[in-house]
């Protein structure tokens, strides 16, 4: 029997970052999901970083770990979520791990003396990469990071054009995201970053198949579909008009309407089944539900500055709300603030209905995270501990059975009491 290719989905971003790339490119791997197919996504970042562990938190938003331990970005936590699927470190790529990997070979004589180039070299190194993580699936979605034109990604954008013409281009779709600003002045939408945005993937040498034009008013218009296909190129019904939603997980719903699911199917040329979106449909009906019973939950942490610092976390809380029928409030507490000498615990604390303490690493904040814990267990408060979390909940339990001086050698080295060793801790409180 004689096995099928695996086709492709690219997704890119045009006009400015922060588009929403992630989010489409989960939404397309739901849909194409939800109609039978085995579906795969990839992040590429052009970031020169091997992988996210070492990136700002409070800059880049949360570092999502995945299950054989890969610290990667946060957009595969919207990966997973969306898909239902298990990720691995093969699911994200940085231009710092492609050209690790370059040079290695390079040393170790693998290019026999050729002069090593980032083309044919590095983007040859980045197809490899890609087709790997793509082998026995019958979709491979990859999402390109940053923005089209930006130096940086080059590398990137020449890959998957290059791979494209390897595994054939009947076999690989280019879904572009673009930007669609609104004049409040003059009450109107722009076209012309998205053409331009066009423009510079056209001159990379990629035609995009679909436009997602993502905008913040929810103006459908005919003309601005039909001015987009006449300066790019692109049929009218693979152009989309995305306007933000009220939660992201309407996307794939809203796409849907959109019919762009069927023609990226019909373009992939795969044998599709029935799609069956139901229950996803009932999650979105959940998350848009007013309930009458409505409870809240303190956070306490140390990155307040961006949320997405403990995006899982949160989105996890709402999910768990949305199945159990309640609403959710989320009252985010700065951990510094419960360790100052005047700080008052019970009322920072008060009129809440549960303690979730996320992870984190380093001593800021620690002890008002311990504080946190020790007044769980007064209350006898619902408590969830994740990573580090969970370590001052078992320094707060010691604590309040005698061990004043309970800590994690880690915290501090000379504790007489050390509850937690430092062998392990490290790796705990990431």
């Amino acid at each position: 029997m004689v096995k099928k290719p695996t086709k492709y989905v690219f997704v890119t971003g045009g006009v400015l970052s922060g588009l929403g790339k992630g989010i489409t490119a989960a939404s397309i791997g739901n849909l194409l999901k939800s109609r039978g197919l085995h579906i795969n996504i990839q992040k590429c970042d052009p970031y020169l970083n091997v992988d996210a562990g070492t990136l700002n938190p409070a800059e880049h938003g949360e570092c999502f770990v995945t299950q054989d331990g890969a610290e990667t970005d946060l957009d595969l936590g919207h990966y997973e979520r969306f898909l239902d699927i298990e990720l691995n470190r093969s699911s994200s790529l940085m231009s710092g791990r492609v050209l690790q990997q370059v040079i290695h070979d390079e040393r170790a004589g693998k290019y026999l003396g050729k002069t090593v180039q980032f083309i044919p070299h590095v983007t040859s190194a980045i197809a490899e990469q890609i087709q790997n993580a793509a082998k026995d699936f019958d979709v491979h979605i990859v999402e390109i990071g940053g923005t089209v034109g930006d130096y940086e990604g080059l590398s990137f954008i020449e890959a998957i054009r290059e791979l494209s013409m390897r595994v054939g281009r009947s076999n690989c779709v280019f879904v572009h995201v673009v930007y669609l600003p609104y004049l409040g002045a003059s009450h109107e939408i722009k076209t012309k970053p998205a053409q331009n945005a066009v423009r510079e993937l056209r001159g990379l040498g990629i035609v995009p198949d679909i436009l997602v034009a993502r905008s913040e008013k929810g103006v459908q218009s005919a003309s601005i579909i039909h001015k987009l296909s006449m300066y790019s190129g692109v049929e009218t019904n693979s152009i989309v008009q995305l306007p933000n939603a009220d939660t992201i997980y309407e996307v794939p719903l809203i796409l849907e309407k959109t019919g762009i699911g069927e023609v990226i199917a019909k373009k992939l040329q795969v044998k599709t089944k029935k799609l069956n979106i139901k229950a996803w449909e009932k999650m979105v009906a959940s998350a848009k539900a007013s309930p009458s019973k409505r409870i809240t939950v303190g956070v306490v942490a140390k990155y307040m500055d961006n949320q997405d610092t403990y995006m899982s976390v949160f989105e996890a809380l709402r999910s768990a709300a949305w199945s159990a029928g309640v609403g959710i409030k989320i009252k985010w507490i700065e951990a510094e603030q419960l360790d100052k000498p005047k700080a008052r615990i019970e009322s920072a604390l008060k009129n809440i209905d549960g303690i979730v303490v996320p992870g984190g690493f380093g001593p800021r904040g620690v002890e008002g995270k311990i504080k946190a814990a020790q007044f769980a267990l007064k209350k006898n408060m619902p408590y969830l501990g994740l990573c580090l979390g969970m370590q001052v909940a078992v320094i707060a339990a010691a604590r309040s059975n005698g061990l004043q001086d309970a800590n994690s050698t880690e915290m501090n080295p000379l504790t007489s009491a050390p509850v937690i060793n430092s062998g392990f801790a490290g790796a705990l409180a990431r």
